[in-house]
């Protein structure tokens, strides 16, 4: 973990840095588990299935039995899904050759401060809303500058919608897509001046409906094409608070891979 992020958790979740910074460093690490291990931990992830929502390009996944409990003494599936499906991570060689695929994120990169910019009241007056610098204004009014090496969570409660395909996308009579994105200002702002590490939203994109319906995908290329990650699709950021949690994101190992699904969980004080 990086030097920093371990002072914030210290300083988040435990307040005792000094008295852990005296002890042997196995000690040190073990006092911060049984720290954490008292806090309250919130999945952020949907389970998915064939039949949750997606992007509209991805195909259903399908599942396979190939051997039964009764019959062979265990059970193996096989589940054949792309790897932008459910609560997913997006790697960098999604949309950039070259540059970082899953298997090569940064474990560092894994455990992280949370912040989340709670926008979902002014998003059930709006679907279409993105996200602005008063935003960002208003949450370190609260909160102090947002710490370097966070991951930002955008709050909108679209995860509500689930598994409702059609909520999801909320189309118009004229098949354009209504839900609410980020906003090149804002990922600017966080990824180049305050020097985050990651983004996550509710919705099946980084960019907003209106853009995704035009096939606009430049704010995810943007995000990715600085050769870090994304979680899309995330579940429960209504159960957290906007400042003080930690996130561990995880997924599996694919060679090459662009993208997976993950387990998302914060560590809630």
């Amino acid at each position: 973990m990086r030097a920093n992020s371990l002072m914030f958790l210290m300083a988040a979740l435990t307040g005792s840095v000094p008295a852990l910074a005296a002890k042997s460093p196995a000690a040190s690490l073990y006092g911060v588990y049984e720290q954490l291990s008292q806090k309250e931990f919130v999945d952020l992830t949907h389970a998915f299935n064939p039949d949750i929502p997606h992007w509209k390009g991805a195909p259903r996944e399908s599942v396979k039995t190939l051997y039964t409990v009764k019959k062979d003494g265990f059970i193996i599936q096989e589940f054949c899904h792309i790897g932008q499906w459910g609560t997913h991570i997006d790697a960098p060689a999604h949309f950039h050759d070259g540059l970082k695929s899953v298997d090569q994120v940064d474990p560092k990169d894994m455990l992280l401060p949370l912040v989340v910019l709670d926008v979902h009241e002014k998003v059930a007056r709006n679907a279409d809303y993105v996200l602005t610098l008063d935003d960002v204004r208003a949450w370190e009014a609260k909160h102090g500058r947002i710490p370097k090496n966070a991951f930002v969570a955008m709050r909108t409660d679209w995860s509500k919608r689930w598994p409702d395909n059609a909520a999801m996308q909320n189309k118009d009579p004229a098949g354009v897509d209504h839900y609410p994105g980020w906003s090149k200002e804002i990922l600017k702002l966080l990824y180049e001046e305050r020097g985050i590490t990651a983004s996550g939203h509710e919705t099946t994109d980084t960019d907003p409906g209106l853009a995704t319906s035009k096939d606009d995908y430049s704010l995810e290329s943007y995000v990715l094409g600085l050769n870090h990650y994304q979680i899309e699709m995330m579940a429960n950021l209504d159960r957290v608070p906007e400042a003080g949690a930690l996130v561990m994101v995880s997924f599996p190992k694919p060679s090459g891979g662009s993208g997976f699904p993950a387990r998302v969980i914060a560590i809630v004080p």
